[in-house]
């Protein structure tokens, strides 16, 4: 059972979630050639101020 994981910034749109679900479902089905319900899609959501790059907060980044 393929496992998907993506981390990104929160989506609040659910019908951008799921178009991402399916979307990834889809290609994943094509590359492995499994039935659609053997993949398993995760989205993790992760807030500006609990992300770094370059050493600093993306929450920081936009403020400047």
């Amino acid at each position: 059972m393929p496992n998907i994981i993506i981390e990104g910034p929160p989506i609040q749109d659910l019908n951008k979630k799921r178009q991402l679900v399916r979307e990834l479902t889809d290609t994943a089905v094509k590359v492995f050639g499994l039935p659609k319900e053997t993949i398993v899609v995760l989205i993790k959501e992760n807030a500006p101020e609990n992300v770094g790059v370059g050493g600093e907060l993306i929450i920081d980044r936009h403020t400047k």
